[in-house]
């Protein structure tokens, strides 16, 4: 698949972050957080980065960013797809163009994933799609913070969980410590593209149940019965920041020339 898609990225960016207050204008290197998203957003080659935001301070620090357009969303939307669905009725985007959700957290988020991530919605018809990468350790496979996938042979998903997904019977009946061999497992990376009318029909949809059991809202697409496609990311998506530890980590990696 080429490269030259067209598609723009939006950044759902909420000042009120519980975990980390005013998380989209901590510094990192000096510069907002949300700053260094949005120039992933625009490294990527997407046509517009929409930064949606509740709070004017958010918009201010990417204000003399060439490319980047602020839409001022609902201080009450209950996550990130409500707040991008705001969005897209602003920018008033047609219903078939790509809209990458960059979480406003990513701050090394590769431009690589970025453009995979539309590549792979536009190549598989899915009205939605996401990416993933290979779990390299057991303790990644148990921890439930870590959201693991498995697909389809088409590529599409079959489910998202926070639990260990697939299960070897006989080798965790010996050793629950160590993956066996096969490289079945997938993590998650919490990126998505969406066609705008799909992104506007998701933030319609009731929650489904397997969403308020497992606290993960790609699964409202799946029970409804959609399709997601899903990628393997072509690089490595460094941890994003969600708490002031991750934070320092993120720091510790700038300095070190990290990417």
């Amino acid at each position: 698949m080429g490269s030259a898609i067209d598609f723009v990225v939006a950044v759902p960016a909420r000042y009120a972050a519980s975990r980390l207050p005013g998380k989209p204008l901590r510094l990192l290197g000096g510069e907002p957080l949300v700053l260094h998203v949005a120039r992933r957003a625009l490294a990527a080659g997407a046509r517009e980065v929409w930064l949606a935001t509740d709070d004017a301070r958010v918009a201010d620090a990417v204000s003399g960013i060439t490319g980047v357009r602020v839409a001022m969303t609902s201080v009450d939307h209950a996550s990130g797809t409500d707040r991008l669905a705001e969005c897209a009725r602003m920018a008033g985007w047609d219903e078939d163009l790509i809209v990458v959700n960059l979480q406003g957290d990513e701050p090394f988020a590769p431009a690589s994933g970025i453009r995979e991530v539309a590549q792979a919605l536009a190549a598989s018809g899915a009205p939605m799609a996401t990416l993933a990468e290979p779990v390299a350790d057991a303790a990644t496979l148990f921890d439930p913070n870590t959201v693991k996938l498995v697909r389809a042979t088409s590529g599409d998903a079959l489910y998202f969980s926070r639990a260990p997904l697939p299960w070897p019977r006989d080798a965790f009946a010996r050793d629950r410590t160590v993956l066996p061999p096969g490289g079945h497992w997938l993590r998650h990376i919490g990126i998505y593209a969406y066609r705008a009318g799909f992104l506007q029909a998701f933030a319609a949809m009731p929650p489904g149940s397997l969403e308020r059991i497992e606290s993960l809202e790609q699964l409202r697409v799946l029970e409804a019965g959609h399709r997601i496609a899903v990628a393997l990311a072509p690089e490595p998506f460094p941890p994003g920041v969600d708490t002031p530890e991750d934070l320092e980590r993120a720091e510790s990696r700038l300095r070190a020339g990290g990417a």
